[in-house]
């Protein structure tokens, strides 16, 4: 029996069974490849999308809690022609070194803005602490949240 998701505003049913991380199913059957397998554990954030307007991992949330809750993933933010502003300010301040954190980053940091549209630098720091850069672009991602928020960097 098929379960249905409400993704990026689009209805999909998917014949994946329900213990299936919503990860998997994002990326092999949506075809959606804003949301990274990190770990896998729950633990770098890579795989970061909104359930409900939430930022959850979703390597680690089963179908099965997704429920009537809208999914939004990277590609549900903005488009190439029409970016979000985090988008924007991310490749304004040219965040990403590798990118393969960004995703989450930006996904965790809209989550923040949704609920604070001026954070401090501790509140943007605090929200982002569960996504891990290997590459050492904090300063770079941290400007880029400010400016989406139109805080002076």
């Amino acid at each position: 029996m098929p379960i249905r998701l409400t993704v990026n505003g689009q209805l999909y049913d998917v014949g994946a069974a329900p213990d299936t991380p919503l990860l998997y199913v994002l990326r092999n059957d949506l075809q959606l490849n804003g949301p990274k397998f990190g770990c896998g554990l729950s633990q770098c954030g890579a795989c970061t999308v909104h359930l409900g307007g939430k930022a959850i991992r979703s390597c680690v949330t089963p179908l099965s809690e997704v429920g009537n809750q809208p999914v939004t993933t990277l590609e549900g933010l903005g488009t190439a022609e029409h970016p979000h502003p985090l988008q924007q300010a991310f490749l304004d301040e040219q965040a990403g070194q590798c990118a393969y954190c960004i995703p989450g980053m930006i996904m965790s940091a809209a989550a923040l803005l949704a609920t604070n549209p001026r954070p401090s630098d501790d509140e943007i720091k605090a929200a982002l602490a569960g996504n891990l850069c290997r590459c050492g672009s904090h300063l770079r991602i941290l400007r880029a949240v400010k400016r989406a928020a139109g805080v002076s960097a």
